[in-house]
């Protein structure tokens, strides 16, 4: 990543942004108007935080104590208006999130379903930033969703969340052991980053590489 991608990416989200929509399931979905990166993880990792920490907005994507609130897939654009494919060619999509063991089967089913089909359906999703809870690591249930995402040969990055939580020394090795993790997957960005909503750390950096993923693909 450059200096100039960490710009562009700063000016890609110093736009006002909004929430667009949300949809349940794959009827309802908006148009593939531009290019859209997604937001996927466990339950209770920190999504809508960091979502919102990225747009410099503390009310967009909405939070809660309550794992397993996100049941659809929510859509933003930039100063809520169409959007325009020549000035800004993104769209961000919160996934639901995956992994709540309480949550009732036939809805574990659903949001899985729903997840699948997305995956396989967007042409124009670049990227999945996969949130990973600094504290507790890569579980079981990520494997399974890296292994949606390989299959549908979707572009995925791991995006370390809380590192305000755990000691600065723990951040290298838990990288490493992802990255090592990641090696023989065939649709994993090799490079793991690592962030804290509530601090803002690491946000130059996720822009800078959301800004990459447009630039290479423009």
């Amino acid at each position: 990543m450059t200096d100039v991608h960490k710009e562009t990416g700063r000016l890609l989200f110093a736009r006002s942004w909004d929430f667009w929509r949300g949809t349940p399931d794959m009827a309802h979905l908006p148009p593939m108007e531009g290019y859209e990166i997604a937001f996927a993880g466990r339950s209770n990792v920190g999504k809508s935080s960091l979502i919102n920490a990225l747009v410099n907005r503390h009310d967009m994507a909405r939070t809660s104590n309550t794992p397993g609130r996100t049941q659809e897939l929510n859509f933003f654009r930039p100063g809520g208006v169409e959007v325009d494919t020549n000035s800004l060619p993104l769209v961000l999509v919160d996934m639901p999130g995956y992994g709540f063991a309480a949550a009732p089967e036939q809805k574990v089913r659903a949001w899985t379903k729903l997840i699948h089909e997305f995956l396989r359906g967007r042409a124009n999703l670049l990227r999945v930033y996969v949130l990973v809870d600094s504290r507790h690591g890569l579980k079981p249930v990520d494997a399974t969703v890296f292994d949606q995402m390989d299959r549908a040969a979707v572009s995925y990055q791991v995006v370390l969340t809380k590192i305000d939580q755990i000691a600065p020394s723990e951040i290298a090795p838990l990288k490493a052991a992802i990255m090592k993790a990641l090696e023989k997957r065939p649709a994993a960005y090799p490079e793991v980053l690592a962030t804290s909503s509530r601090k803002a750390e690491g946000m130059e950096e996720l822009r800078g590489a959301i800004a990459q993923v447009l630039a290479e693909r423009s």
